[in-house]
């Protein structure tokens, strides 16, 4: 595989949930390398004077939100549980995700965060939730305590930036070479625009 693909997600996100379940499928059909990019939404948000996600400031936005989320798991027959906070508190998700060096661990274990998360219905920042994914994932349940490492800290903050000086302000997001893309339904257009290249 040649092209990469930079794939921006936050673990709160719903669309983010779309795109993780069909994102390796899609990018491994036409040659594509996706690379896993977890943030933060919340510091972004902050920035355009949101304490919260817009999904939740607007409440008719957040009405069609959630019927159209139904209606694409639906056609995507993906499993769909409304949690009972959201937005999620994502930091330990994404700490735990940048931990992981490996790949295929990285991408296994995001695809069972939010699985449990939209899927099931489960809070993210429990960390019993965030153990049995990790196991789920095939990854070592003692990576939990890396959430308090400096250093993972730091690689979170500078995700951030990394994603505020790509022009990210939403998720998911797809970013192949200098090219923003997104929302779920530009994923296939971004994924054909690296294959291009």
């Amino acid at each position: 595989m040649g092209a990469q693909l930079q794939f921006w997600f936050d673990f709160a996100s719903t669309y983010s949930y779309l795109s993780t379940m069909r994102i390796e499928q899609a990018a491994s059909s036409k040659k594509v390398k996706v690379a896993w990019q977890p943030f933060l939404l919340g510091p972004i948000f902050a920035e355009q004077g949101w304490n919260n996600s817009p999904f939740n400031l607007y409440p008719a936005k957040g009405r069609y939100m959630w019927r159209d989320i139904e209606r694409l798991c639906d056609e995507r027959d993906l499993p769909l549980q409304r949690p009972g906070t959201f937005p999620a508190n994502s930091l330990k998700a994404a700490r735990l995700c940048l931990a992981m060096p490996s790949h295929v661990e990285r991408a296994n274990f995001v695809r069972t965060v939010f699985e449990a998360e939209f899927g099931s219905g489960l809070d993210i920042s429990d960390n019993a939730v965030l153990t049995d994914c990790l196991i789920a994932a095939g990854a070592s349940a003692e990576h939990m305590g890396r959430t308090r490492d400096e250093d993972v800290k730091a690689a979170l903050f500078e995700q951030v930036a990394r994603a505020k000086s790509l022009g990210i302000f939403g998720a998911p997001s797809f970013v192949v070479g200098e090219e923003l893309f997104w929302g779920d339904d530009r994923l296939d257009a971004a994924i054909s625009y690296a294959a291009s290249i």
